[in-house]
């Protein structure tokens, strides 16, 4: 049974609630309106809908709290509340949302002083509320989770993101990519870096890798897997994710693994100024 503090329901309450309309909206895809933020970038009004919903129920609960919002931005507390900030994504996946494709999630984090204390990322589709809280463990509703216990990274199933051949460090992705399906069991691209993150720790991919990511896609998850008794960290393995976007997590044998091998291609291309080496 999950032991669950006052504070952990509140999250998943939340989380439920804004789930509700994604339901609701997912049936009705193709008439969702929708806005374009840049290329291949898009908002719907069920991402902003659900926005509003997390964020009244977790300002219900905790007044005093600031957050951090994939569209509303930053809002600072007051108060005690500033050592305490929610990091939310009212929809991580939108693109699958947008696509019909059933593999989306609400994810919502709280951080105390810098530190990730709590976590949940709820796939409303599956009825799968994936949460942790810092030293209480990790579960999928009411059953507790582990890492996988796979040794060698050549038997596992890695999951990760594409970047588009845009983004900054593409080419970068694409070698480090290279290197991950000569040593790996099999790669797979989900497109819910949330999801990937809470199936990493509940045994269900082995390790998970991407770059450039934002803080609201990942923070859940990075207390899911610890709390699942992986290990997480930036690329120079350093506890940077957060600050960074970029991020690997597994159980300790294979995240040891999979940060050798991303170091190795890393290692190819110069470093930019100021930048520091990635640690093999």
């Amino acid at each position: 049974m999950a032991i669950r503090s006052p504070i952990l329901n509140v999250m998943i309450g939340a989380a439920q609630k804004a789930a509700r309309g994604l339901i609701r909206d997912f049936g009705e895809v193709e008439n969702l309106q929708v806005s374009r933020k840049g290329p291949a970038d898009f908002v719907s009004s069920a991402d902003l809908k659900s926005e509003k919903v997390l964020r009244a129920e977790l300002a219900k609960a905790r007044p005093d709290f600031g957050f951090l919002m994939e569209e509303g931005g930053e809002v600072k507390g007051s108060g005690d509340g500033p050592s305490h900030r929610w990091i939310i994504d009212p929809l991580d996946g939108t693109h699958n949302f947008l696509h019909g494709i059933p593999h989306f999630a609400v994810t919502v984090a709280l951080e105390r002083e810098g530190e990730i204390i709590a976590g949940v990322t709820y796939d409303p589709l599956r009825d799968e509320m994936f949460s942790a809280e810092k030293g209480y463990g990790a579960f999928v509703n009411d059953r507790r989770i582990r890492v996988a216990a796979r040794r060698q990274l050549i038997d596992c199933v890695v999951a990760t993101g594409i970047p588009r051949a845009d983004k900054p460090n593409h080419t970068e992705y694409l070698k480090m990519l290279a290197g991950m399906m000569k040593n790996t069991g099999g790669i797979r691209r989900f497109g819910s870096a949330a999801l990937d993150l809470a199936y990493v720790a509940a045994g269900r991919f082995d390790a998970f890798f991407e770059l450039d990511l934002q803080p609201w896609d990942m923070a859940a998850g990075v207390i899911l897997v610890r709390e699942a008794g992986g290990f997480v960290s930036d690329l120079t393995g350093g506890d940077g994710m957060l600050t960074s976007g970029h991020i690997i997590a597994g159980n300790t044998t294979v995240h040891g693994q999979t940060h050798k091998v991303l170091s190795t291609m890393l290692a190819k291309r110069p470093r930019r100024p100021g930048e520091a080496p990635a640690k093999a």
